[in-house]
């Protein structure tokens, strides 16, 4: 499993139903999990984004699948990092 970083802002359409951000989010968790992809945290979050979510994905395809989905609901915008644990960083580092 791959480790992703999605940094997300609402759109406008988001912002305004924003009482529903909860639901959107239970949602998004259960049909995720439906394609592998695992909500490891979660974080509302003030500045330039408002929120992050630390996510698993087998793969950048199936995580692009789901993040697609749910940006086509019109509710998010997104910007995703490939994130490496610290022993991955080493053995990059290490390899060097």
């Amino acid at each position: 499993m791959s480790t992703y970083i999605c940094l997300c802002q609402w759109t406008q359409k988001g912002i305004e139903n924003v009482r529903e951000s909860p639901a959107r989010l239970d949602a998004a968790r259960e049909e995720w999990e439906k394609d592998g992809v695992t909500i490891r945290d979660f974080f509302m979050t003030t500045g330039q984004y408002d929120l992050v979510f630390v996510v698993e994905a087998p793969d950048d395809a199936t995580l692009a699948k789901v993040l697609l989905a749910q940006a086509s609901k019109g509710g998010l915008r997104t910007t995703t990092l490939h994130a490496f644990s610290e022993s991955e960083y080493r053995a990059i580092i290490g390899s060097l």
